[in-house]
C-alpha cells in the first residue's frame, strides 16, 4: 500500500476512524462511499444497500452533484453488475464495464464509466450492501493520465492493491453499518417506550376530565328545577373540562405523531408543531429559524425533543400568552431557544422545579449529543431555555 499519496496506513486509519464517529445510518454510508472514493483516487463511488423486493433500500454516490443525481432518475434496480456484486458476492475489477456482458446499460443522464471496481460488504455470510468504484483518476507511477472516460490502456485502472484496500475498508464498513443499524433500532425502540407513555398519560388526563365531566353534569341536571342560579354555574364548568379534554387531545396528537424529520428536516418540523400548538392553545406560539445549517440527526432530534418538552411547560404550566421558537446557526452547530411570557421561577429552586419542568430530562438530551441547555427565568419574568450543540 505505498502506490499514491493517500494509500498508506494513516489514509486508511483516518478513513476508519471517520466511520467510527457516525451513528446515524445514512451518515456511516455517505463516509464510507467518500472514504472509498478518496482513498482508491477513482471519480466516482457508490455503496447499496439491498431491500427484499429486487431494489435497493438506500443508494449513496459521491463524486455525482445533486442535479446529476436528481436527473439520473429512481434508485436502480438489482441487476446487471449491480446484482452480481449482490448476488455473487465476489470482487469485480473490470478494464471496461461497458463492455461486460452482464452490462445493461443506464439512464441517459448517468456519467460515462469505463474501469470498475466492486466489492460486497458483509455481515457473516450476508451481504448487507456492495461497493462500487468507477474511473480511476491516477495511474502507477510515470505513466501520464488517460482522461477520466478514456478507456484504460494495459486492464484495469484499478489495482490488485486497490482491491485488497477496498475490501479492508469493505469489512469496517460492515461493522460500522450493523452497529449504525443497532443504535437506530435502539432509538427506535425508545421512541416506541415515549409514545406508550404518552399514551398512558392521554388516557389517564382525559379519563380524569371525562370522570369530572360527568359528575359536574349529573349535578347540574339535579340543580336545573330547584337551583337554576347553581346549575348554571354548574354547566359553566362542565364547558371548562370539555374545553381542557379538548387540548389535552390535540396536544397528545402532536406529541404522538412521528415527527417528520427525516423527510422534512428540524425546520420545517419545527415550524409546522407551532403552527399546531398556536390553533390548539390561547396562547400565541410563533417561530423563527434563519441561517440554519443541518447538523447531524441526533442532534436535530435532540432540538426536537427538547423544544417539545419547553412548549409543553410553557403552554401549560406558565400561563403564557406568547411563547417564541427559534432556531439559528452560531458557529458550525446551531441555538435553539424557547421563550415564554409566563409566570417563570426561580432556577435555583432546581430540585422542585427541576422536576416539575423535566429540566433534568432536557439537560440530558443536550448532553447525550455534545450540547448545553442553560435555562433563565424569574417568578413573574417569564422563562428562556436555550439549548446549543455544535456542529457535525
Amino acid at each position: 500500500m505505498s502506490q499514491g499519496p493517500r494509500s498508506g496506513l494513516a489514509a486508511v486509519s483516518s478513513a476508519l476512524l471517520a466511520m467510527s464517529r457516525h451513528l446515524e445510518v445514512r451518515d456511516v454510508l455517505k463516509t464510507i462511499v467518500a472514504s472509498a472514493r478518496e482513498l482508491l483516487d477513482a471519480q466516482y463511488a457508490a455503496l447499496g444497500v439491498p431491500d427484499d423486493h429486487g431494489g435497493f433500500a438506500q443508494f449513496v454516490v459521491d463524486g455525482i452533484s445533486d442535479a446529476q443525481w436528481k436527473a439520473i432518475g429512481p434508485l436502480p434496480r438489482q441487476h446487471g453488475i449491480l446484482a452480481a456484486m449482490l448476488h455473487e458476492a465476489r470482487p469485480e475489477r473490470l478494464a471496461d464495464v461497458r463492455k461486460d456482458p452482464r452490462f445493461e446499460g443506464w439512464p441517459s443522464a448517468h456519467p460515462d464509466m469505463s474501469d470498475f471496481l466492486g466489492l460486497p460488504i458483509r455481515d457473516g455470510d450476508e451481504v448487507i450492501g456492495a461497493l462500487f468504484l468507477a474511473n480511476k483518476l491516477r495511474p502507477a507511477a510515470g505513466h501520464h493520465p488517460p482522461a477520466p472516460h478514456a478507456e484504460p490502456q494495459g486492464g484495469c485502472g484499478f489495482t490488485e492493491e486497490d482491491e485488497e484496500l477496498l475490501s479492508i475498508l469493505a469489512q469496517h464498513a460492515a461493522i460500522a453499518l450493523t452497529n449504525a443499524r443497532l443504535y437506530e433500532r435502539s432509538r427506535e425502540l425508545t421512541i416506541a417506550e415515549e409514545r406508550s407513555r404518552l399514551a398512558h398519560e392521554l388516557h389517564d388526563a382525559v379519563s380524569q376530565k371525562l370522570f369530572s365531566l360527568r359528575l359536574t353534569a349529573q349535578a347540574a341536571a339535579a340543580l336545573v328545577d330547584r337551583d337554576p342560579s347553581r346549575a348554571k354555574g354548574e354547566l359553566q364548568q362542565v364547558a371548562a373540562l370539555a374545553a381542557e379534554a379538548a387540548d389535552e387531545l390535540r396536544a397528545a396528537v402532536v406529541e404522538l405523531r412521528p415527527a417528520a424529520l427525516d423527510e422534512d428536516g428540524l425546520i420545517a418540523t419545527l415550524r409546522t408543531q407551532t403552527q399546531v400548538l398556536d390553533r390548539a392553545h390561547t396562547a400565541r406560539v410563533t417561530f423563527t429559524g434563519t441561517g440554519f445549517r443541518a447538523v447531524p440527526a441526533a442532534q436535530e432530534e435532540a432540538l426536537l425533543r427538547v423544544a417539545q418538552e419547553a412548549l409543553h411547560n410553557a403552554l401549560r404550566h406558565s400561563g403564557a400568552r406568547h411563547v417564541d421558537v427559534s432556531v439559528d446557526r452560531r458557529g458550525g452547530g446551531a441555538v435553539l431557544r424557547i421563550t415564554d411570557d409566563g409566570s417563570g421561577f426561580d432556577p435555583r429552586s432546581v430540585r422542585r422545579a427541576g422536576r416539575h419542568l423535566g429540566l433534568v430530562s432536557m439537560r440530558d438530551r443536550a448532553s447525550g449529543v455534545g450540547g448545553t441547555l442553560t435555562v433563565e427565568s424569574a417568578p413573574g419574568r417569564g422563562t428562556t431555555i436555550e439549548m446549543e450543540v455544535p456542529g457535525g
